[in-house]
């Protein structure tokens, strides 16, 4: 299996969660095919550092709801961060995959690290 290592402190949330979701698709390689799961395993480092531009880090809400009426409860990029900063990074990703019955096991080749990755 092979394996890519990307640095969220390098570039916006945005573009390292399309990058990231290109390589779990496998979209990269000239055998792409959309309906097999590629060999690939991606690492994300760095969490903690992860960059939002603009307004985004009061700006951009997580909603989430208990099922109940008027429980609708939301959360801050910042909140999200200062939470668990690898739930932010594998939110996006998430977002950038297809909604298909290989979301949930492409999603499970991804390791993401708050700091560095341990050796």
């Amino acid at each position: 299996m092979e394996t890519y290592t990307l640095d969220a402190s390098k570039e916006p949330l945005g573009r390292l969660a399309v990058k990231t979701a290109v390589l779990l698709m496998g979209k990269h390689q000239p055998s792409f095919e959309r309906h097999r799961l590629a060999a690939f395993r991606v690492f994300i480092t760095n969490a903690d550092r992860t960059i939002l531009t603009g307004r985004k880090w009061t700006g951009k809400k997580y909603y989430r709801h208990s099922g109940y009426i008027g429980h609708l409860k939301e959360l801050t990029a910042a909140e999200l961060r200062e939470r668990d900063s690898r739930e932010l990074v594998r939110r996006a990703v998430a977002g950038m995959l297809p909604k298909n019955k290989l979301r949930k096991a492409r999603l499970k080749q991804l390791v993401i690290y708050r700091g560095d990755a341990p050796h």
